[in-house]
């Protein structure tokens, strides 16, 4: 006869724990509303400076506004979403998105304050994704400025890993 042991307080198939550390859903939720915050505050700091910078200004407001979105909701999701790998995804996506949006709605506020509102209107009739093609491209000309995918590139790495990081610091349950 074997010698007895107590049970399991849970019965999960092959051993497994359950995850009931973290809330991934609150944390996607709460990164993409401090994304957002993050990008507007980059929009209207553009706004404000726009008249004054120059192209290595501008270069290094937007890469600072890259790395300091992500690190932001990295430190959020992994704070909140904890272990949960498609929450550090998510957040790395958001991150990247609130990038490009600050970036390109900055575009459009910096444009109707120089031509006014009129010509917004117009812009966005004839040419909806002309701040997109800006964001791309340098100036009015059609190359590649690398800033760009740079941007979103540091905005990504950013979020993933200080979520990664801070998720994984936390003792499991």
């Amino acid at each position: 006869m074997h010698p007895m042991h107590a049970a399991p307080p849970f019965q999960a198939p092959y051993g497994q724990r359950p995850n009931a550390s973290g809330h991934p859903v609150g944390a996607v939720f709460l990164g993409l509303f401090a994304s957002v915050i993050v990008s507007l505050l980059y929009s209207g700091l553009n706004l404000v400076t726009y008249k004054d910078q120059s192209v290595a200004m501008g270069n290094s407001l937007y890469l600072g506004h890259a790395l300091l979105n992500g690190a932001i909701v990295g430190w959020l999701i992994g704070a909140v979403g904890h272990r949960h790998t498609g929450a550090h995804v998510w957040g790395a996506v958001i991150a990247a998105l609130g990038t490009f949006f600050g970036y390109t709605n900055s575009i459009v506020l910096v444009f109707a304050d120089s031509e006014g509102t009129g010509a917004v209107w117009d812009l966005m009739r004839y040419e909806p994704f002309w701040p997109a093609k800006l964001w791309w491209t340098v100036g009015t000309t059609d190359e590649i400025d690398w800033f760009s995918p740079l941007g979103l590139v540091l905005a990504a790495a950013a979020a993933w890993g200080l979520a990664h990081l801070i998720g994984n610091r936390r003792r499991q349950p």
